[in-house]
């Protein structure tokens, strides 16, 4: 393997790694939110929040997500809405995760007792107040390990910027095999950079599993 691939592109592969990290975090956090807002909504008391979260959930999770980046890159600009590729890359990476993070969530909502609902709305919360003080922070330590599993996920799916000029890894990565024809090596190295991200991010979940495995 040619190290002076890494050395003398060192800076555009730190570039990419930048940018992987921002959009990843980004929509770490906003498919975090959103699937747990469509979470709730599957299982809401309202027949018309159950609806609009199934249907989002049963449309995300059934076409790629690079049909979604090609809509807010490509699909939008042609109505005269544009997006930067990063920007364009991460919402979708936003709205494709959230959809899985509502299912993981979902099933760890359904998974806590009924009966914790019940104490809760006799108590005096009303059901939003349960749903957030009670009920959501038992489901998600119930899911933290699935949970991990679509944050690795994620991390690995913004290579999906590479191909709408979204400045990543995979992006980089591609600029530095024009410029030096050499495919292998370069892509080698860019694998050893998302390893850099997913093993500490896996370590992490497991970390966090065992840690409140002990306070359940």
């Amino acid at each position: 393997m040619n190290f002076s691939i890494l050395t003398d592109n060192l800076d555009l592969y730190l570039q990419g790694f930048k940018y992987t990290i921002i959009a990843s975090v980004i929509a770490l956090v906003c498919s975090f939110f959103l699937g747990t807002l469509i979470a709730v909504m599957r299982i809401a008391p309202i027949k018309a929040f159950n609806w609009l979260g199934t249907i989002y959930v049963e449309f995300i999770r059934n076409i790629p997500v690079l049909i979604i980046t090609f809509f807010f890159y490509f699909g939008l600009a042609s109505i005269g809405i544009t997006f930067e590729g990063l920007t364009a890359g991460t919402i979708a990476l936003s709205i494709y995760t959230a959809a899985f993070i509502a299912e993981a969530i979902r099933a760890g909502i359904m998974a806590v007792p009924k009966g914790q609902m019940e104490a809760a709305r006799s108590s005096g919360l009303t059901y939003n107040q349960a749903m957030r003080l009670i009920i959501l922070p038992q489901a998600i330590k119930i899911v933290i390990p699935p949970l991990g599993n679509q944050f690795i996920n994620l991390v690995k799916n913004s290579s999906i910027l590479g191909v709408v000029a979204g400045l990543d890894l995979m992006y980089q990565a591609d600029l530095i095999s024009s410029r030096t024809f050499v495919t292998f090596d370069v892509y080698i190295f860019v694998a050893l950079f998302y390893l850099l991200l997913t093993i500490p991010l896996s370590l992490g979940v497991g970390y966090l599993e065992r840690r409140l495995a002990k306070t359940r």
